[in-house]
């Protein structure tokens, strides 16, 4: 999850909704700021009767992005983009191939992307969000290029299949939880604005919080809080939830949670990690996270780029025990073979960058961003050797 600056912005989350087993995290928890604004697009003129291609310099957008920038250079495997010049005010890569932004939110990162992609190139966008995917398909009537699927980036493989696409030459995530999602206090996100103990990322299915709350047990709610938020006051904090009369209100289970907590940190709400615990487990955010790496060894094509941002622990630590595994061909359960078996290696060596000083300065809870990246190598996949 990230933790977003007051003012809205754009980023979006895109995980599942069913239920995982509880176990024990370690890991303190981190979180960063994303702060961006996109314009409306304007519907361009149709070349073929159908949806434009809209160019690059038809494209507007403003944004802040946590390592905007650096992600799109990665996905698209360049050092950095072209810097705008008197001689060339919109300077674009002209890059063809078939891309995945499996995190659309607001289109930040795929409007940058689509201004750097020619005409006969292809990004298919990914987002649970019915309003993220109404957006997605605004962008997608004013943009021939761009194909639309409402669905968790866990469906990964299937949904290209679908399209009829078995392989992608870049493949990109921003994970975490948007501004317009907390703002929007009918979501059940925040604890700050009062509603609907929802917190469902997709509100047309699944389960919610407080369905989920009524039928669970004390020990149950302790483990969730304990691993998804690393709530160390985790079963005193369930026993005073499953002590309320109804889940309602997210500002009733807020304070409830508040009045519970022992231990208050400075300039942190209390009822901050318990919010975030019920928010992963509800959406599955981690299992999806597991999938859609896994899905990444056999979609990327041979030389294809994956780029993934984190906002915390549980995240991050994922993909970086992904990368390395893959990376190596050295896996947990070979270390006490006597001969282990010579695993592929299906990455090359990852690579960690995080927000510049001038950016930590402009949006200082970026400071927890990490974006890891990593170039899918020529190895042949099978699927024996990627059983975790």
């Amino acid at each position: 999850m990230s933790t977003l600056n007051d003012k809205p912005n754009n980023k979006q989350n895109s995980t599942s909704t069913h239920k995982q087993s509880p176990s024990l995290a370690t890991d303190p928890a981190k979180s960063a700021a994303d702060l961006f604004a996109v314009t409306s697009d304007t519907a361009q003129p149709t070349r073929d009767g159908g949806s434009a291609c809209a160019a690059s310099s038809e494209q507007r957008f403003v944004h802040d992005a946590v390592l905007l920038q650096e992600t799109v250079a990665a996905v698209l495997g360049v050092k950095s983009l072209p810097k705008r010049t008197d001689d060339a005010p919109q300077p674009s890569l002209q890059m063809s191939g078939i891309y995945v932004d499996a995190t659309f939110g607001r289109g930040g990162h795929s409007r940058l992307l689509l201004s750097h992609l020619s005409d006969d190139a292809t990004l298919v966008v990914f987002d649970k969000d019915p309003t993220a995917i109404s957006v997605a398909h605004e962008l997608a009537n004013s943009d021939c290029r761009v194909k639309v699927v409402h669905d968790s980036f866990a469906t990964l493989t299937d949904s290209l299949a679908a399209l009829g696409i078995d392989q992608v030459d870049g493949l990109m995530a921003d994970l975490g939880i948007s501004s317009p999602q907390i703002d929007d206090g009918s979501r059940g996100f925040s604890f700050m604005r009062d509603g609907a103990v929802d917190m469902r990322m997709d509100t047309s299915r699944g389960q919610s919080v407080a369905e989920w709350l009524e039928q669970v047990d004390d020990e149950t709610l302790a483990n969730v809080l304990y691993e998804f938020g690393e709530e160390r006051h985790s079963r005193r904090i369930a026993r005073a939830i499953k002590q309320m009369d109804s889940y309602e209100s997210t500002l009733e289970l807020a304070e409830v949670i508040k009045t519970a907590h022992p231990n208050w940190q400075r300039g942190k709400h209390p009822a901050t990690q318990s919010f975030q615990a019920m928010r992963i487990f509800i959406n599955n955010e981690l299992g999806d996270v597991d999938d859609f790496l896994a899905q990444s060894i056999p979609i990327l094509k041979a030389g294809g780029q994956l780029a993934v941002i984190s906002f915390h622990s549980l995240e991050d630590r994922r993909i970086k025990q992904f990368l390395q595994r893959h990376s190596k061909g050295q896996y947990p359960e070979d270390d006490n073979l006597p001969m282990p078996p010579k695993r592929p290696r299906y990455f090359g060596k990852p690579k960690r960058v995080g927000p510049s000083k001038s950016e930590i300065s402009g949006n200082p809870r970026a400071r927890s961003a990490w974006l890891r990246l990593a170039t899918r190598s020529d190895v042949e996949y099978q699927q024996a050797a990627n059983q975790d």
